[in-house]
């Protein structure tokens, strides 16, 4: 047990390293780059989640583990070493590359599965059967049929199956964010958040809950991950909200949302985010671009739900003596590294460096920074140590993405080979017509069935790959299209019956999980409009002109005072049934297509709001 740790430690640390280096000196040969990371990473998962570690069948297990682990790490070094050959001959496969290739697709499963439970590795094999038997099925679904030897040589013996571009994406881009998070967490950025979060939120009502809310983004802009940033932030945010009153299922519930938002709020998104650019061919700063005004509305209804909540309840402060001071927050030792890291990292990117290199750049002015500012009060021993255990969790935290993505390209290749991917989109079509709000509902349907078994990468990589492209047919851009899959993607770890960063918050926070999904979908409400107000109205992702942005941003103004406002019964008139309906009539014209309809939704709101004043002021007294 504990060899195993210390190997695990190790090849962490060297996969961090491996990162690290590549993102400064630039990336090996793209098969090279790719075979040496997923190397890395299948050796990490398996040290990572042993089987039947706990049982009779450890030893047994242990040479299992063993065998699989090396014949799959020799496939990727086969590739590694034979890129050449493989780049420019295209070979035929032999005996030797099937049983390679068996090897590292079942490697790949396995540690799906242990990592991430089952359904994964079931729809790869759904994929590899569907392309080895699929000329037997009956009707448009069956295609002209591939044999064992092209399917080896698709996924091994070339660049679109195991190889392909999300490993690709995987190994360079996602992997050097991972390690800038890491880093940036580890060395003094999860406290600087917290304290922040503490003064900017504390003393308002529902301060706590915002306490969460802020720490839970600022944290996920680093992780991009619902679920990790759960398990980090919500182990303090959720017991302080308890502590002061909270219902155990409300605080489950604002821990869970707030995480999920940091999937999409830039600078530094989710790992579908980086993929998505490559996807879409365009740079990652339009997809951050793209992300802003959406990310605001997700926020900020959070915020004002939790206020009206708040107050309507009498939710207590968080107490003085819980607060940090403003010196202490705004210490040079805890804010520059931050500033230092998150600036290089902006600063590259918008001079025109590649984001892997800006992440680099990023994590050099972090390590200098903190050294420096430190160094005196950590010693050299304890400088080390907080790199080394950047190094080291960032390196495990590839591990679940690596191995995810690999299994996503193995899938995705089948699809693009056996052409289901366009089927799927004309059945589609032909169900829905041309409508697009048809088409899109069913796609956002299948998203979040989708995103109940998988991460939201992996969820976003299968759906764009099949049914963005009946979305495109049906009239949506394409990058709306893509941001609409995201959304839906994401929302998936909050959406019941499978929230996986539900089920996460109601363990810390003790409580049965359905009162704490139903409280985070209420909180989420208005995002789940976001993705339709993307496709209705261009400038939510940055497109078209001034007028459309304008009427994005009003639109979203409206929705984010009118759905909280509606879903915590906020008195606007005094009466009831009448603040409902207008309630629902701004919502109704903050969603119509027609050009002024966000400035009526507004006005609307703003007339009711001036002229029950006195009536308000009636039921507080």
């Amino acid at each position: 047990m504990v060899m195993r740790e210390k190997l695990a430690t190790g090849v962490a640390v060297l996969l961090g390293l491996f990162v690290l280096y590549t993102a400064g000196a630039g990336p090996f040969e793209s098969l090279q780059q790719r075979g040496i990371f997923l190397a890395l990473t299948l050796i990490l998962g398996f040290l990572s989640y042993p089987l039947a570690v706990a049982t009779r069948w450890r030893a047994a297990a242990a040479v299992f583990d063993v065998a699989l682990c090396a014949l799959s790490v020799a496939a990727c070094l086969y590739v590694v070493t034979n890129y050449q050959r493989i780049m420019g001959e295209l070979p035929y496969a032999t005996t030797l590359d099937k049983a390679l290739t068996a090897a590292l697709v079942i490697a790949i499963l396995e540690i799906g599965r242990r990592a991430v439970g089952l359904i994964f590795p079931i729809l790869i094999l759904v994929g590899l059967s569907y392309a080895l038997f699929g000329q037997h099925l009956p009707g448009r679904f069956a295609h002209r049929g591939f044999d064992v030897n092209f399917v080896t040589e698709t996924l091994l013996l070339g660049d679109l199956g195991v190889w392909g571009m999300l490993l690709g994406v995987a190994a360079t881009v996602i992997a050097a964010f991972v390690l800038f998070g890491s880093m940036l967490l580890h060395t003094g950025g999860g406290e600087g958040f917290m304290d922040l979060s503490l003064r900017l939120g504390g003393r308002s009502p529902g301060g706590a809950a915002k306490v969460a809310t802020i720490s839970s983004g600022l944290f996920g802009m680093v992780s991009g991950s619902a679920v990790a940033n759960v398990a980090t932030t919500g182990n303090f945010t959720i017991p302080m909200m308890k502590r002061l009153g909270y219902p155990a299922s409300f605080a489950a519930a604002v821990e869970a949302v707030a995480s999920t938002g940091g999937q999409i709020a830039p600078p530094i998104m989710g790992a579908a985010a980086f993929i998505m650019a490559e996807i879409v061919g365009v740079s990652y700063l339009t997809i951050m671009k793209a992300a802003v005004l959406p990310a605001l509305v997700f926020y900020l209804s959070a915020f004002i739900t939790i206020h009206l909540v708040a107050v309507r309840r009498g939710f207590r402060l968080v107490p003085d003596d819980e607060m940090p001071g403003w010196a202490a927050v705004l210490h040079p030792r805890k804010l520059l590294p931050v500033v230092a890291a998150v600036g290089a990292l902006m600063t590259a990117i918008f001079v025109g460096r590649s984001v892997t290199t800006s992440a680099f750049w990023g994590i050099v002015a972090l390590i200098l920074v903190f050294v420096l500012s430190n160094g005196m009060r950590l010693g050299v021993r304890g400088i080390a140590q907080k790199l080394l255990d950047g190094l080291q969790d960032a390196g495990r935290g590839l591990v679940i993405i690596g191995v995810l993505l690999a299994g996503a390209q193995i899938l995705v290749s089948m699809i693009n080979l056996t052409g289901v991917g366009v089927t799927l989109s004309s059945a589609i079509v032909s169900v829905a017509g041309d409508n697009l709000i048809m088409v899109s509902v069913i796609v956002a349907v299948v998203c979040l069935i989708m995103g109940m078994g998988l991460p939201t990468t992996a969820a976003y990589v299968l759906v764009a790959a099949t049914l963005v492209p009946a979305m495109v047919q049906g009239g949506a851009t394409t990058l709306g299209a893509h941001m609409f899959v995201f959304y839906f993607a994401t929302l998936s770890v909050i959406t019941p019956p499978v929230c996986v960063a539900v089920f996460v918050a109601s363990g810390i926070a003790q409580t049965n999980w359905l009162p704490a999904a139903i409280q985070a979908v209420r909180l989420a409400a208005v995002i789940y409009a976001v993705p339709f107000m993307i496709l209705i109205y261009p400038g939510m992702v940055g497109q078209g002109s001034w007028l459309d942005f304008i009427d994005a941003a009003l639109s979203s103004a409206v929705l984010v005072c009118a759905v909280p406002a509606l879903l915590s019964a906020f008195p606007m008139t005094g009466k009831r049934p009448l603040d409902i309906a207008l309630y629902v009539l701004a919502i109704a014209l903050a969603l119509w297509t027609f050009s002024v309809a966000p400035f009526i939704a507004a006005a609307v709101l703003v007339v009711a709001y001036l002229g029950g004043r006195r009536a308000r002021m009636r039921i507080t007294i």
